[in-house]
This record gives C-alpha cells, sequence and structure tokens, in this order.
C-alpha cells in the first residue's frame, strides 16, 4: 500500500484525529533525513562527555558490573523507544511527549509531561555548558603547557563568563535551522567517535600487554545486572545508565523537519540507540580491562578522578600527543550536545504554545530560518540564568539538580510509554505486532522508569544522598527537595496556565481521543 499523509485534510479523520486537531507549527520541512536525524539523536546524547562523567560514577556504585548495568539502562530506553516510534507514526507532531500524553490522557497530565521535558532540558544544557567550559580552559592548559591558564576555570567569574559565551553561541546555532545544525554536527559527532574508538582500541592494547597493575582480565560474568551486591547500588548505578542514554529522543523532536515525518524518525532513534550502547559497553569493558574498576591509583572508581574519568586516562593510555585528542573530542562531544539539545525544549515550547498551553508568542517561528527563534532565546536565555544562579548558589546544590535530572527524566518518558499503550488500546488485538510494539513493550518500558523514579525519589529523601548536603532545618535530603520541588513548581504554573487559557485545559484545542483508522504502509 501507499503511505499515507497522516496529517489531517479537509474532512478526514486520521489516527483519530480530528480536523484542525494537530496543527502544523511552520517549521522548514524536508530539512533532516534519516543520518542527520540519527546523528542529532547521538549528539544530543553526548557520549564522550557521558563517559568522561559517569564511567568512574558507575563503576564506584556497582564495581565490575558497570558493563551489566549499561545494558540494564538500555532496556528500558529501547523499550520507550518502540512506544515513541509508534505514537511518532501516528502522530508526527515537534511536541512529542506533550501531544501524545495530552491525546491519550487529557491536558493536565500532558501539561505535566511537556514541563518534565523542559525543565530535565534546561538541567542538561546547564550541565553541559559547565562541562564544555570546564574541558575548554582544560584543553588551553594542556596546549599551551601552562597550568595557570587550566586553573583560570576555577576563577567563577571566568568560569560563569565563559560558559554564559557557549551558551549564546549553541543558542545562535540553534536559532539558524536545521541546516546549520546539521552541519555542525556531522563534524562534532564524527570527532568524537574517531577518538572514542582510538581510545578503546589502545585500551585493549594496554590491557593485553598489562600495562597498569590494576587491569583486570575480561570476565562474563561482568555482563551479570544480577550479581550488583544490593539493590540500592542497582537503582543508583541504573540510574546513572538512564542519564547516559537521555536524549536520543531529539530524533523524534525534528519530525516535522525530517523527510518521511511517519517513519524516518523513528528509525533514527533505534539507529542512534545501536551506536550508543555499542559504544558505551567497548569504552566501559576496554577501560576496566585496562585500569581496573577499584578506587587505587588509575582505577575508575577512584574518588579523585572518577568525576572525569577521561582527564586522568588520556596521557596514561593515549600517550601526551594522542591524549590531548581525548581533551578535544569532549569538549567537542559537550558542545555539540549543547547546541542540538536546544532542539526539543524549543520545539515542545512551540507546540505547548501553539496549543494555547502556554502564552502565544512562543509559538512564532522564524520567517527566514524556519525554526521556533524566540523559544530557542527564551530557553538559551533560561540555561544561562539558571547554571549561573545555581554556581552562586552552591557547588553543591548545582550537583544536586543534576541528580534530580534522572527523576524528570523517568517522569516523562514513562508518561510517553503509558500513554503509547492507552491511546492504542483499542488496537492491541487486532494483531501480535500492534500487541507488542504498541503495548506489551511500551507497558514494560514505563513500568521499569517508573520503578527507578520512586525508588531514587525514596533513596534521595535521605539527606545522605547525592552530595549529601541538606537545607538547614529540612532534614531531607537537597535532591529530593529539588526534584519534588521542581514538579510543584510546574503545577503552579499550570495552574497560573489554565486562568489565563482555559480553552487548552477544557480539551476544546488539542482533544483526548483513540485511533480510528491508523496509518501504516
Amino acid at each position: 500500500m501507499t503511505q499515507l499523509d497522516v496529517r489531517p485534510q479537509a474532512g478526514d479523520t486520521v489516527s483519530g484525529v480530528a480536523e484542525g486537531d494537530v496543527r502544523g507549527k511552520g517549521l522548514g520541512k524536508g530539512s533532516v533525513g534519516l543520518v542527520g536525524s540519527a546523528v542529532i539523536g547521538i549528539s544530543t546524547v553526548a557520549p564522550v562527555y557521558c563517559l568522561t562523567s559517569t564511567l568512574g560514577s558507575t563503576a564506584g556504585e556497582v564495581g565490575v558490573q558497570m558493563p551489566a548495568i549499561f545494558l540494564a539502562g538500555f532496556l528500558p530506553m529501547l523499550l520507550v523507544a518502540f512506544a515513541y516510534r509508534e505514537l511518532n507514526k501516528a502522530m508526527p507532531d515537534c511536541g512529542t511527549s506533550f501531544t501524545w500524553t495530552v491525546k491519550a490522557f487529557g491536558p493536565r497530565i500532558g501539561w505535566m509531561c511537556g514541563w518534565g521535558l523542559v525543565i530535565a532540558t534546561i538541567i542538561v544544557l546547564s550541565n553541559l555548558a559547565g562541562v564544555a567550559t570546564s574541558y575548554f580552559w582544560l584543553l588551553a592548559g594542556e596546549i599551551t603547557g601552562n597550568p595557570s591558564i587550566a586553573a583560570l576555570d576555577e576563577n567563577k567569574l571566568v568560569h560563569i563568563a565563559t560558559c554564559l559565551t557557549l551558551i549564546a553561541v549553541a543558542t545562535a546555532i540553534s536559532y539558524r535551522g536545521m541546516t546549520a545544525t546539521k552541519g555542525v554536527q556531522y563534524a562534532l559527532v564524527g570527532l568524537q567517535l574517531v577518538v572514542l574508538a582510538v581510545f578503546v582500541a589502545m585500551a585493549f592494547q594496554k590491557a593485553s600487554a598489562g600495562t597498569f597493575d590494576t587491569g583486570l582480565d575480561f570476565s562474563w560474568s561482568w555482563m551479570n545486572p544480577f550479581a550488583v551486591e544490593s539493590m540500592a547500588a542497582f537503582t543508583a548505578g541504573l540510574s546513572l545508565s538512564i542519564f547516559m542514554y537521555w536524549g536520543w529522543d531529539a530524533c523524534l523532536a525534528t519530525n516535522e523537519e525530517t523527510t518521511g515525518s511517519t517513519k524516518t524518525p523513528g528509525r533514527a532513534s533505534l539507529i542512534a540507540m545501536v551506536v550508543l550502547v555499542g559504544s558505551y559497553l567497548a569504552a566501559g569493558v576496554a577501560a576496566q580491562m585496562a585500569v581496573g574498576a577499584g578506587g587505587e591509583g588509575l582505577g575508575l572508581a577512584n574518588e579523585e578522578t572518577s568525576g572525569n574519568v577521561f582527564a586522568a586516562l588520556a596521557g596514561p593510555v593515549m600517550g601526551p600527543a594522542l591524549g590531548i585528542l581525548l581533551f578535544v573530542a569532549v569538549l567537542a562531544s559537550a558542545a555539540a550536545s549543547l547546541q542540538t539539545t536546544f532542539i526539543p525544549v524549543a520545539r515542545t515550547v512551540l507546540a505547548m504554545s501553539t496549543y494555547e498551553a502556554l502564552p502565544p508568542a512562543y509559538a512564532k517561528v522564524h520567517e527566514r530560518f524556519k525554526t521556533p527563534g524566540r523559544a530557542t532565546v527564551v530557553a538559551g536565555v533560561a540555561t544561562g540564568a539558571f547554571y549561573t544562579v545555581m554556581t552562586l548558589v552552591s557547588e553543591n546544590v548545582l550537583t544536586d539538580t543534576i541528580f534530580a535530572l534522572g527523576l524528570m527524566i523517568c517522569f516523562y518518558y514513562s508518561l510517553t510509554a503509558f500513554a503509547c499503550v492507552w491511546y492504542f488500546r483499542a488496537e492491541l488485538r487486532r494483531s501480535a505486532r500492534d500487541l507488542f510494539f504498541k503495548g506489551v513493550f511500551p507497558v514494560l518500558g514505563g513500568l521499569l522508569l517508573a520503578a527507578v523514579f520512586f525508588k531514587t525519589l525514596y533513596d534521595a529523601y535521605d539527606p545522605a544522598y547525592g552530595s549529601g548536603s541538606t537545607l538547614p532545618g529540612v532534614g531531607v535530603g537537597n535532591v529530593f527537595v529539588i526534584g519534588v520541588g521542581l514538579l510543584a513548581l510546574g503545577l503552579v504554573i499550570m495552574f497560573i496556565t489554565e486562568r489565563r487559557s482555559p480553552a487548552f485545559f477544557r480539551g476544546e484545542v488539542l482533544t483526548k481521543s483513540t485511533p480510528s483508522l491508523v496509518v501504516e504502509d
């Protein structure tokens, strides 16, 4: 059969969407293909940045079972990716999680799902900018051989000024449209993956030569998640692993700008996921074999280096000359992700404004670049303000905010997975394919992420969780306060918005519905 256009035409009802329900946004159509979409997904995740910041932390939580945790984190993400793919086939809308959960559960749950995505992205953007800033000065110090230049990053004013500059540059590139974004990303993603491959090859070489005393012989038991010593350690490691995969859904946020909008984004997301899990397993196993997972020397769990593993391993594993390339790769990874991470937040805000869930000013699309210009600029300003305030308040608060990110990710991913099951509930008995890809897989992914959400929330109640700091007189962990506080802030903003835009919240703009006709090949 010929592929049909899922966007409603006059008098049609497609996938349960009435005429005038799902709206066009005026974005530049056909500007991204399959490869470009997959590159955007990989770039948003930032694999090299994720590895340097979480290899050590994960090893510290679960020891040599780190590769197993990478596989365990991949499973719920893959199951949720199937939900995204099926929903995108029915409704290729740049609002993604927001639009789909509104169609499944109604305006209020949908609004909160959109809020979870937006606030998670703002947190990630601020963290990426901070990492890119640190590596900028670290690389400058390595290249010049001058430690005083690298030490400039410790100057809070210099750090914040550099960070705001990087945010402004990334905002400007995203503002200019998908064509500019795509060109930059091919170079940055290609660079980081090539350097990562060189690191993995050299780490295996050092392991086989027994260069480091802490190195380990490979064992298939590393792939067994049930060998983790405690449930608390497993959950903590899994939360870090889920963070390492977050961002692949940027492929779906560009669906209205992608050729073959009903199928290409879903395929691109699966390609991105396969590349990511392969990269993580290869790097994790190679590093563990080369230097071990312990806390001594170059061991991955050494508290002095676990927050930035590649900075410690670059010289010993790759040598002084090639080691600089690893610094460049981390900087490129953070910078690339900083730029592409603007895509989902700007397009979610655009969609929410288009459907009257936010003020109409954010629904404007730049006439020349065909991008949500105002939404992109506002996201950049919010990111800069958030990072500046958190940095000035306390480094501990900034760290705990990043820990709270896992709560936001599990919140909106699990809601989207459940939305898929509920939206397609009338079709689950139509075929085995519909049962598994629209029902069984999404509900399993949603349940796994919901379990991680509640377990993390329970653990975060302890003041020792995260940075170990807490607000005076509260007696509750900062991570819990920040996570719950951000969700409560979303509720307050939603109620204020409801007073100003009642039509959306009455279900008059984007209606809850069930498919009456599913468009397929």
